[in-house]
């Protein structure tokens, strides 16, 4: 039979027969077993800046339970804020994973990204390393085998270049001092649309001696710029606020020129050090990004640089990540090594008993150390000199430990695809970590629901 129309729809929902439903079913499942993670998720919520919240008072938030459930599911899905809180109204099976009512209100997107950005990266740590715990308990990771390597994470920044981080300190610096024109009649001299001017002509001349007198002008330019921004930040301060919302942005624009005046003195610094005077800077003095200058340069032989943060992860047999860092710098892999086998006995009570490492965390005093915390099996990808009877007990294990550390690069590729670790688009260093850490929870909470469920016919 097939009727042209319905003559009525049901009133409930039916109950959906998909993979993805039972994954987050079971996620649901294991996070019910772990109340200590909602109540650290609940202690961050209770914090606004530096000051503490009564939760008993104020109007209703959302619940930390809810906050758990709503980062994990972004982090699964890749979801702005945007369709975040459409799918959170639209899909019943969302709505049930994040223990939201059938006739509770839809959240707007600024209060989901709100509550979610107030956890801290510790709080995702702490609970990821609850889950590892549970997987002992499920038999499905003990921690007795790891593999180690790091990867890089982007900053959701542009390409570096002297001219356009230049163009950035002047513009924003126009745009902030902007405000304070419109807002309580502080003059200034607007010099954006000439350094744009330069900018542009510098990305496109064709040599040096072309770009060096342009560059020449647009240092001049943003100096300008500064002093106006100096000048202006002096004379707000003079202000007197006619409202608690003008001194809300009082305080805010005098915060926001004394951070950007900063960093566009050391972006001028550092143009006229390579520039004008040709000399070398080192990565560590330099500044890539002025909206994320926590950012890295990190550097490989034979690859273009990267700008973003490096990150040591382990894993197990299971895919589970068992251990991760987000370094800052641009350390050795060397000098990683003997740290990530520490972490690991302090978080399973004891060593691995066999651990396979990229090439580039190999010497000599690496393997000493980690042998003598315990681990039995060592295998470097790269020797550089070492004897394999020194690291393992013999070839064959040598070999399989080699095999089994090329699977960890199936798991970076998964967390860079599946839960849109490639660039983080979080902003600070800490909440860069965050990121980090709760994407690294969610993978290793579907792999969990993977092992606990049935294999698909």
């Amino acid at each position: 039979m097939r009727a042209s129309l319905l003559d009525q729809l049901p009133l409930m929902p039916a109950s959906i027969d998909h993979r993805h439903a039972q994954e987050l079913a079971v996620i649901s499942a294991v996070l019910d077993q772990l109340p200590e993670s909602v109540r650290l998720v609940h202690e961050d919520l209770c914090w606004r800046g530096t000051k503490r919240i009564d939760p008993t008072k104020g109007r209703d938030g959302m619940a930390a339970e809810q906050v758990l459930r709503v980062t994990l599911l972004k982090q699964m899905t890749g979801f702005s804020y945007e369709r975040l809180a459409f799918h959170l109204s639209d899909s019943n099976t969302y709505r049930i994973f994040c223990r939201f009512s059938f006739g509770e209100r839809s959240l707007k997107k600024a209060r989901l990204q709100k509550n979610v950005k107030r956890v801290k990266a510790e709080t995702w740590e702490a609970i990821n390393k609850m889950v590892l715990l549970r997987a002992k308990e499920f038999d499905i990771e003990h921690g007795e085998k790891v593999r180690t390597d790091c990867t890089v994470v982007e900053s959701n920044i542009h390409h570096p270049t002297d001219n356009s981080l230049l163009w950035d300190c002047v513009r924003v610096l126009v745009r902030i001092m902007g405000k304070a024109k419109q807002e309580f009649g502080v003059a200034f001299t607007d010099h954006s649309r000439r350094a744009k001017r330069r900018s542009m002509k510098i990305s496109n001349a064709k040599s040096f001696k072309q770009r060096k007198p342009l560059y020449r002008d647009l240092l001049k330019i943003t100096d300008k710029t500064i002093r106006h921004a100096e000048r202006v930040a002096t004379q707000i301060e003079t202000v007197v606020p006619q409202s608690i919302a003008q001194i809300a942005l009082l305080d805010s624009l005098a915060a926001d020129l004394k951070q950007f005046i900063a960093l566009a003195n050391q972006v001028v610094l550092q143009a006229e050090r390579r520039v004008v005077r040709g000399e070398s800077v080192p990565a560590s003095e330099k500044i890539v990004s002025i909206f994320e200058p926590h950012t890295d340069i990190i550097a490989k032989s034979g690859h273009d640089p990267e700008y973003g943060h490096k990150l040591c992860l382990s894993t197990g047999p299971s895919g589970l990540i068992v251990d991760l860092v987000v370094e800052q710098g641009n350390p050795s892999d060397s000098t990683l090594a003997v740290k990530t086998i520490a972490r690991l006995k302090s978080l399973f009570g004891k060593a691995p008993r066999q651990t396979s490492f990229d090439g580039g965390f190999a010497s000599r005093a690496n393997l000493t150390h980690i042998k003598a915390l315990g681990v039995q099996d060592v295998a470097f990808n790269k020797r550089c000199g070492l004897d394999i009877t020194d690291m393992v007990e013999s070839k064959i294990v040598y070999r399989a430990l080699s095999a089994f550390r090329s699977g960890i690069e199936g798991t970076i590729s998964f967390l860079k695809r599946s839960f849109h670790l490639a660039r983080c688009m979080w902003r600070g260093f800490a909440s860069f970590k965050a990121y980090a850490h709760a994407a690294a929870l969610a993978c290793n909470l579907l792999i969990v629901a993977r092992h606990l469920l049935p294999a698909p016919s």
